[in-house]
This record gives C-alpha cells, sequence and structure tokens, in this order.
C-alpha cells in the first residue's frame, strides 16, 4: 500500500474511527460500531468496504454476524500509523457507548 492510499482511507474521521475501535477491540461488527459511533447501518457498511478495498481490514462471518478486524498483512509502518493515531484521538466516549450497548453480540471463546 502506498502512503497516499493510506491516508486517503484514513481522511474520513468515521473511517479513522472504525479502524481505531477495530484496533482497540481486536474485533467488532456493523452493530456494534453503530452503537459506538451512532450512525446507520448503511453508512457504517459503505465506510467498511471501503476499507475492506483498501485492504486495511479482514472480515470472518459467524452465524448471522460478520466480523472486522485489523487486515493481518499490514505492514509495520501502517500498525505505527494506527497506533499514533490512537494515541491522538480519545475513544473514551465511543467505548462508553459500546460498553453499555444493548443485545451485543457474544464472542465464540477460542480454544486451545
Amino acid at each position: 500500500m502506498l502512503p497516499i492510499e493510506l491516508f486517503k482511507a484514513l481522511s474520513d474521521l468515521t473511517r479513522l474511527q472504525c479502524l481505531l475501535l477495530i484496533q482497540q477491540e481486536q474485533e467488532l461488527c456493523v452493530c456494534e460500531l453503530m452503537a459506538a459511533l451512532d450512525l446507520s447501518q448503511p453508512k457504517i457498511s459503505r465506510h467498511l468496504a471501503l476499507l475492506r478495498e483498501a485492504d486495511l481490514l479482514a472480515a470472518e462471518r459467524r452465524g448471522q454476524w460478520i466480523y472486522y478486524r485489523l487486515s493481518p498483512v499490514l505492514e509495520d509502518w501502517i500498525l505505527t500509523i494506527l497506533e499514533q493515531a490512537s494515541l491522538q484521538h480519545d475513544l473514551t466516549e465511543l467505548s462508553h457507548r459500546l460498553t453499555i450497548m444493548g443485545d451485543r453480540p457474544e464472542r465464540q471463546s477460542q480454544c486451545c
């Protein structure tokens, strides 16, 4: 990925917040991002599609839910930029909305 492509993807606040929340939580589904960002499903889904097209996110379907996580093939310089962005961006309110969300999908416990 070229730096200009990354900066283009991160230039929208909603996409940046989606990425930072997913980075913080390790994985989230659309309904969780809707609750955290207080945005509609089509808006969140469109931003996630753009992030997937930019190869920043990976998606996995589990039953009725699609979970999004950072792409496992992100280069170190991209991860460094996301880490720095997370230090500069306060996610407290968004994390609080996520915490108090009702009907949050349950994660399947991982077996060793």
